[in-house]
């Protein structure tokens, strides 16, 4: 036999899993919870003869438990369809809870508004449309980041060494210079091709006399020999 208040200082004073305690005070987490406070007569453990509401995919159903089930766990629970319109729901509810404590059934009825006006939220916000926000993984995040720097440190090295080439050719290091031998090479390399370039570009332009003499003669050979 079910004994209400026996369960209830068991799970009220002992363990309960349900049971979640924070700053603001001790709330239940049991889907079947009428008010989601955790006390004697919002338990849907600890009370034999009890009711709810719960949404199915926005339908709403009412659920009744009475103490004449309580050995069949596969039926304890009847579930009853509520229609959309509000004002028939309620006709509904007083209809099946009408013997029922006067508390209880407020507040299922209160449940019932609250989850009517959380649908209505709903559609409303599922008609208007909104940016969505997609966020960027990290890796790609990290990759872009470096990406970014490693163009910086190519730029700003490009630019240390043209800087120090052109002080190198104006003469401004007069000394002797410990220089990576490759940049050295480098160096002598595009002198030696600027220098080769400007020799084909002056040697390109020629002035050459106009020589008639030598074409007459050859016509008066041929003339001979014909």
């Amino acid at each position: 036999m079910q004994h209400d208040e026996v369960i209830w200082q068991v799970i009220r004073h002992k363990h309960c899993s349900f049971m979640s305690k924070i700053s603001t005070g001790i709330f239940c987490r049991n889907p079947y919870n009428v008010t989601g406070i955790c006390n004697r007569s919002s338990c849907p453990l600890a009370n034999s003869r009890y009711a709810t509401i719960r949404d199915h995919d926005g339908v709403f159903y009412l659920y009744m438990k009475t103490i004449e089930r309580a050995h069949e766990p596969n039926d304890l629970w009847e579930r009853v369809k509520l229609p959309r319109n509000y004002e028939k729901a309620l006709e509904l509810i007083d209809k099946h809870l009408m013997y029922w404590p006067k508390l209880l059934v407020h507040k299922i009825k209160q449940r019932l508004s609250k989850m009517t006006q959380m649908r209505i939220r709903m559609r409303k916000l599922a008609l208007k449309t909104r940016e969505k926000i997609m966020t960027t993984p990290r890796k790609e995040k990290r990759e872009a980041r470096r990406e970014e720097k490693a163009e910086k440190a190519a730029v700003l090295d490009k630019a240390i060494e043209k800087e120090l080439l052109a002080r190198l050719e104006n003469g401004i290091y007069d000394g002797i210079y410990n220089l990576p031998f490759n940049k050295f090479l480098q160096t002598l390399d595009t002198d030696e091709l600027q220098a080769e370039d400007e020799i084909e570009e002056e040697s390109e332009v020629e002035y050459v006399e106009a020589n008639f003499e030598l074409e007459e003669e050859d016509d008066i050979e041929d003339l001979g020999q014909s």
